[in-house]
């Protein structure tokens, strides 16, 4: 039977590469998903890799601490925690691949996305999930990577109107069972994070390149409005810097605090 309610133990029957391992847990409301897990970690409360979806989110952030705006229902938002046996230097280029994660797995559902670098999927151009990824040592000196997302699946008009931007949705995952939805992306998930901590992100740079938006388009580079880099977009490389080729060649971008725009 369809059902838009989460639960835990629902999801937990959706999911078969990861009911053994990982804990669900489905709460009402709060503020922020990855903010919880981060606080639990480092109070050392989780055994192994967790899982926290979210009806209703009140401070829920993105990149660079921006706000994450949602409505009710709209939204699928949930965050998961995961041990690493790896040090943190070679988390570099983990945002990119649990983007792949997540459009790879939303494409196998029937909705074509492209990814934006560093850290946004698309859909027909226009925003259709976001993610963040923090980090966090146990009391143990563990790293712990925290990766959470928000899903648009359904947009009111007037959270699109307070967003300001272009943002898509997705009616035919809002239809779908919520719990198998959230199965079926925690599934692949967790199997690319299980990868990733074996063979960090050199393995996902062709998949990631594949799924890119604007490919061989003109664009730019910003912080804070300021225009930092213009050039044709050429992919990222195997750590996941993104590669601009301008007229004096082929210029590697870091992530940070930066934008990434259509020229035009």
């Amino acid at each position: 039977m369809m059902t838009m309610d989460l639960n835990a133990a629902a999801i937990t029957d959706h999911c078969a590469a990861c009911a053994s391992h990982v804990a669900v847990t489905v709460v009402q409301e709060t503020g922020s998903t990855n903010a919880d897990l981060l606080a639990q970690v480092q109070g050392g409360a989780l055994a192994g890799p967790a899982l926290l979806v979210a009806h209703s989110q009140t401070a829920g952030r993105g990149r660079a601490g921006r706000s994450w705006l949602s409505a009710p229902g709209a939204t699928l938002m949930f965050s998961l925690a995961w041990r690493f046996k790896s040090p943190l230097q070679h988390l570099v280029g983990l945002p990119l691949a649990a983007g792949v994660a997540l459009a790879e797995a939303i494409q196998a559902l029937g909705v074509p996305v492209q990814l934006k670098w560093p850290n946004d999927l698309l859909k027909d151009g226009a925003k259709l999930a976001g993610i963040l990824v923090e980090t966090q040592t146990g009391p143990d000196g563990a790293v712990w990577a925290v990766v959470g997302a928000g899903i648009n699946l359904l947009m009111p008009d007037a959270l699109e109107t307070d967003i300001g931007r272009d943002v898509a949705s997705a009616p035919w995952l809002a239809q779908m069972d919520r719990n198998a939805l959230m199965g079926a992306l925690l599934n692949r998930l967790s199997a690319t994070l299980a990868e990733f901590d074996d063979t960090g992100f050199a393995a996902f740079t062709e998949r990631w390149n594949q799924l890119q938006a604007w490919r061989g388009e003109p664009v730019r580079i910003l912080d804070q409005g300021k225009v930092l880099l213009e050039g044709r977009m050429a992919g990222v490389d195997d750590t996941g810097r993104l590669l601009l080729q301008t007229d004096g060649g082929m210029v590697p971008v870091m992530s940070g605090d930066v934008s990434l725009r259509l020229a035009q």
